[in-house]
């Protein structure tokens, strides 16, 4: 929620051997693009194709096949960054990036170096604790993906698939303004969260679609304020990337073994080399994988086979017209309109899915009770057998239904919780299961008067006790509602009972 009572979190600080050190990172994003075909030609993006189906003569570098823009590749990355406020670029332009590996079939690889599609955004990310970092991003620029080698196959030879060659990414560049490892797994949560609700990017990180490089430098306490007043690098330590993470825990994980390296190393009376490191979960280590290259190690230089991408405001504007509602003013709504806690708008904004289920129950409802249901009962029903809430069984209209029947006292809580596990496993209309199996509640005050009065009459210690003690009346409610089988009204019961108890 944008909300300016939130204050920045404090940074991380860890203890070393001499000093105390602040950690600063900056994030590269790698999120592939929504779309059906690559950035530069009609091949398949789907997933899990057979290795080297999805391959066109212009993936594959064949001699005279020229590259074709996507329009839609672009307006992908036109909705990101507009859902992320950044300046879009009207003119931007693809560069060469070259370098030698063998799931590269060119020898080189299109990207956007010097002139990016799209400029500086920011994103909020909260912390859950009253806190949130505006965390700023620098730019977004589109660049092709490169194939897989698979070295598992054969203990003498390593094989390439060249599927998700080409396939479009952005590239996602954050300032260094995270400050932790939780912030940067909340910076991911929140980046994947906006990507899906833009549609853009699915978020899928078990699969490669969305990973991210990591950048760890350290600092001594101050330093970082005087990098923000005068956005000199110096002030900073050396980073180093620790590349491809794509897990939430490993990448929390993979910054704090980092920077307890290069605290080492700094106290220790050496420097920390700029390069690019992989995180080794199981060893909980980080290992250098290459020095950190510069630009002109790469040779960039303007792609010949691409003129300069212009694209006109009319187009940029019409994109933006028909952006979905994002989370942090979906969130806010939720707040206002139903009377949400600001957690439990959270839980229910995290998916977009889950979002559009609550508002489909909510609507014409009690938002509280709504969410009350939604988020206890069927997420954490959901969540037990593993399930997301496109695989629930239970539609929004069934739940409604089933509120519904609570609001208009025909059912009671309890009675409703066993109708919620009577559709959850065999579905049907609640009202209908109500009717037809006897549940509905016994709001008849003569019914229940009859009962009570069969009870007092049986049990007069017990009333006696109940006198003097009035918190033992909590034990006639209980023994009126096992004689109607739960289904008297358990406001009428307390009102009776106390009633009959103070005469």
């Amino acid at each position: 929620m944008l909300d300016l009572t939130y204050e920045m979190p404090k940074p991380k600080t860890i203890a070393g051997a001499k000093h105390d050190w602040e950690l600063v990172i900056g994030m590269e994003v790698h999120a592939q693009v929504s779309s059906n075909a690559k950035l530069f030609s009609g091949a398949s993006t789907q997933f899990g194709a057979e290795p080297n189906s999805n391959v066109a003569f212009v993936d594959a570098a064949m001699p005279g096949m020229l590259p074709v823009i996507n329009e839609y590749c672009v307006e992908q990355a036109v909705r990101t960054g507009l859902g992320l406020k950044a300046d879009i670029n009207l003119v931007s332009a693809f560069d060469r990036k070259n370098y030698f590996y063998p799931d590269l079939p060119q020898g080189y690889q299109i990207s956007q170096l010097y002139q990016p599609i799209v400029g500086e955004g920011e994103v909020l990310v909260e912390m859950g604790d009253g806190t949130a970092r505006m965390v700023r991003i620098e730019r977004i620029h589109m660049e092709q993906d490169a194939g897989k080698s698979i070295h598992d196959m054969d203990p003498h030879m390593s094989f390439v698939d060249l599927n998700r060659t080409g396939v479009c990414l952005m590239e996602i560049v954050s300032r260094p303004d995270i400050r932790g490892p939780e912030e940067a797994a909340a910076y991911i949560a929140k980046m994947r969260q906006i990507l899906r609700y833009l549609g853009t990017c699915d978020g899928n990180m078990q699969n490669g679609n969305l990973r991210a490089d990591v950048n760890v430098s350290i600092c001594l306490p101050g330093a970082y304020e005087k990098y923000q007043e005068t956005q000199d690098f110096s002030h900073l330590g050396t980073r180093c990337e620790i590349k491809n993470m794509n897990s939430m825990r490993f990448i929390q994980q993979a910054i704090e073994v980092e920077a307890r390296r290069q605290i080492a190393i700094v106290e220790g009376g050496g420097t920390v080399d700029q390069e690019t490191r992989l995180y080794d979960p199981d060893k909980g280590e980080t290992r250098s994988m290459r020095s950190k290259e510069e630009a002109h190690d790469y040779r960039y230089f303007p792609d010949p086979d691409l003129l300069p991408l212009e694209i006109e405001q009319v187009w940029v504007d019409d994109i933006a017209a028909r952006l979905p509602e994002l989370p942090d003013a979906k969130k806010a709504r939720f707040i206002g309109t139903f009377g949400l806690t600001d957690y439990d708008a959270s839980v229910l904004t995290a998916e977009v899915e889950s979002a559009a289920y609550f508002e489909e129950v909510a609507k014409g409802r009690n938002g509280k009770l709504a969410a009350n249901w939604v988020i206890n009962e069927l997420f954490g029903r959901l969540k037990k057998e593993d399930h997301d809430i496109t695989a629930s069984p239970v539609s929004p209209a069934q739940l409604g239904g089933i509120i519904d029947l609570i609001a208009s006292d025909a059912i009671s809580g309890k009675i409703a919780k066993d109708l919620f596990e009577i559709v959850y496993t065999e579905g049907g209309d609640p009202a209908q299961i109500v009717e037809e199996r006897g549940m509905k509640q016994v709001t008849d005050t003569g019914a229940i008067e009859t009962a009570l009065d069969e009870i007092i009459a049986a049990n007069p210690s017990q009333v006696e006790k109940a006198k003097v003690n009035p918190k033992l009346a909590g034990w006639f409610v209980g023994q009126v509602m096992k004689a109607t089988g739960g289904k008297a009204n358990p406001k009428a019961v307390n009102e009776l009972v106390s009633k009959k108890l103070s005469s």
